[in-house]
């Protein structure tokens, strides 16, 4: 009998090493992978529903809130920036309970205090509170404007981000409808300056003074509880908190019980018609065009007569860029005395995507260094362009005889080939010469060269 060694203690097939077992999942010899170091290498992603602006959009977004700045100065509103986050109850009681917003979109949370913050949903309930407990009631009326980001969780889609931008323009402590047109005339005053007005329609609607609107809304609450079983799951939700709401549905379902609701134009007191009829003839006034819109209302009770949207077909079903109204009741909610309000909001992400042009800026000026030793004069020309108001860069890097090339390809209004003649600097211009920009330039040059 022949015997095969194989190793001490170790038998098997005559020739063959037996292979060591190798545990299930691991690789790598068997080596176990650091779980933590491949997090800490993997790169973290982008919240969804939020958005990195840069090019062409982040060029638009400025542009909007570059126009907003310049007409709330034309208009004389006062600048204003409240925190990102306030106490709960500022938006609970300002949205009220039962609104989605507050019930299902808002980002609340308690901090080591303990105490309930939540990121701002909205400005009004923001600036409502500081004219409050910061005493603006003795600049009033005032006009304040802002911009800024706000936040609420809900389905992200087209021009609409779970974090996003408004610009947003309020005057408090004003009762005259002539505050309710101002605002308007601002409003489009914005949207014909940003080149956006084509196609955009401003709808306009009143729910009438208190009075009005109570009356209004028990009629409405009688006519669809008749319909009850025949309307929407939400409009019967809504039947019971914020009636008026089911005007503005949607749903297919509801569309025959809105088409013969009862309209506000019905329980409208004499003076509600008069302060209605004083916005629209003061509209009519400043030439601004504006299309009633009955079914147009606001849900919550410190909601007063006049309420307003700018729409467009542009921006798919979420066709909103602009939309406002009268809130007399609000202040009062916050626990302060009767105050009137009025003010509007639009999204700067929508109102960017409506400017078709808003490509990147064109440059002014563009030098191109063709002789090392003339760098410290492009540098100090490009000084004295920036001083004098022009949008100017310099191409000094990389081959010389490859930066005339470069500087073509920025495609500015006038290209300065820069280099040296007799140890001194010389320019060369590139341009249209009865350009104003041309021009501007050509006077810069001559005076550092002289």
């Amino acid at each position: 009998m022949v015997r095969c060694k194989t190793g001490p203690g170790k038998t098997g097939r005559p020739g063959k090493k037996r292979a060591r077992p190798r545990r299930k999942g691991l690789r790598n010899g068997g080596v176990r992978p650091n779980r933590r170091a491949i997090m800490a290498t993997q790169t973290p992603q982008a919240i969804r529903g939020t958005q990195d602006i840069f090019g062409a959009e982040a060029e638009a977004f400025a542009r909007v809130v570059e126009t907003f700045e310049r007409l709330r100065r034309l208009y004389r509103f006062r600048r204003a920036e409240m925190p990102v986050f306030e106490k709960t109850a500022v938006f609970s009681r300002s949205l009220g309970e039962t609104t989605d917003v507050v019930s299902k979109e808002m980002y609340s949370f308690e901090d080591r205090g303990g105490e309930s913050l939540t990121l701002r949903p909205e400005f009004t309930a923001g600036i409502a509170r500081a004219y409050l407990t910061d005493g603006w009631q003795q600049y009033a009326p005032v006009k304040i404007a802002t911009h800024g980001p706000l936040f609420r969780y809900e389905r992200p889609q087209k021009g609409r981000y779970r974090q996003f931008h408004q610009i947003d323009a309020e005057v408090i402590g004003a009762a005259e409808p002539q505050a309710d047109v101002e605002l308007l005339v601002m409003a489009d005053h914005l949207l014909k300056d940003l080149g956006v007005a084509d196609g955009v329609t401003l709808q306009l609607n009143t729910l009438g003074d208190a009075a009005s609107r109570e009356a209004w809304r028990q009629a409405l609450v009688a006519y669809f509880q008749a319909h009850r079983a025949e309307l929407s799951e939400d409009s019967q939700d809504r039947l019971e908190r914020n009636p008026l709401r089911i005007l503005d549905s949607k749903d297919p379902r509801d569309k025959p019980f809105t088409a013969g609701a009862p309209r506000i134009d019905d329980f409208l007191s004499g003076e509600a018609q008069d302060f209605f009829g004083a916005v629209t003839a003061g509209l009519d006034a400043a030439g601004v065009a504006w299309t009633r819109a009955p079914a147009l209302v606001r849900g919550l009770d410190y909601y007063r007569h006049t309420a307003f949207e700018f729409v467009t077909d542009r921006l798919g079903a979420q066709g909103t860029v602009l939309g406002g109204g009268r809130y007399d009741g609000l202040i009062e909610a916050l626990g302060g005395p009767h105050t009137p309000a009025v003010g509007w909001a639009a999204g700067i992400e929508r109102l960017a995507m409506l400017l078709a042009d808003a490509g990147e800026p064109v440059l002014d000026a563009i030098l191109a260094i063709e002789d090392d030793g003339a760098l410290q004069f492009g540098v100090r020309a490009l000084a004295a362009l920036r001083r004098a108001g022009l949008s100017a860069d310099m191409i000094a890097t990389g081959s010389p005889k490859k930066r005339f090339d470069k500087a073509v390809k920025a495609n500015a209004t006038v290209l300065a080939a820069v280099t040296l003649r007799d140890g001194q600097p010389a320019v060369n211009l590139r341009g249209a010469s009865d350009n104003a920009t041309y021009v501007a330039a050509e006077r810069v040059f001559e005076a550092l060269l002289d």
